[in-house]
């Protein structure tokens, strides 16, 4: 029997600000060959450990503005006040590869992306309980007590969206999280639906289709 194809889907990954989405990415990543970050643009100031073209692209305002009108975004939100968005023609260029994305974005974009890519498979993280969100917002250092106010106000806002989402995981720990985030893409691609894309089952199984059928 042939092996399974690799095949491949975005994979939106949502939750409150906070929560560990981008940790639990790099931690699937690691597990899986077939995956690739996906790497949003965004209009807000880079934060002292983020790299420009590994972390987000960062661009100007009239830059943003000029992808949006140009089509170039596979979906954009305005969030705390910056916007952010994925493009567009590299996050098909690697589906047309094989290659599944991690797409680390809000619930604005996810809810995009799951409506142009009705493959997606989404996951919403959640924290054990708001108040260690409110804690690993605190241990970050890099907000004023006025925008970490305004990120928890939106977090409650945001897990409106958690019914939107195919999947939840609780990132008690960070490894059980992956684990569980790892099953979940391992038993997407397994799905029927996928494995016979654009195939019949006699060429899974290595079977010529002119054979006479027994």
């Amino acid at each position: 029997m042939n092996k399974p194809r690799i095949v491949s889907f975005p994979i939106v990954v949502s939750g409150p600000s906070g929560v560990g989405k981008t940790t639990l990415c790099h931690g699937l990543l690691k597990m899986d060959t077939h995956l690739a970050f996906s790497i949003s643009a965004t209009t807000r100031p880079p934060r002292s450990n983020e790299i420009d073209g590994k972390d987000y692209f960062f661009v100007k305002p009239d830059e943003f503005e000029r992808m949006k009108t140009e089509q170039q975004l596979a979906e954009w939100a305005l969030v705390h006040g910056h916007y952010y968005g994925t493009p567009k023609k590299w996050l098909d260029e690697q589906l047309e590869r094989g290659i599944s994305i991690l797409l680390d974005i809000d619930v604005q974009g996810g809810v995009q992306i799951m409506e142009s890519y009705p493959e997606s498979v989404s996951i919403f993280v959640v924290p054990p309980t708001f108040k260690v969100l409110e804690e690993r917002l605190r241990k970050r250092g890099s907000e004023t007590e006025d925008a970490l106010r305004l990120r928890l106000e939106n977090a409650l806002s945001e897990m409106e969206f958690i019914t939107s989402y195919d999947y939840v995981v609780v990132n008690d720990t960070v490894d059980e999280a992956v684990a569980r985030m790892h099953g979940i893409v391992t038993a997407e691609r397994l799905k029927q639906k996928r494995i016979l894309e654009g195939i019949t089952w006699r060429q899974l199984i290595g079977l010529d289709e002119r054979e006479v059928k027994t």
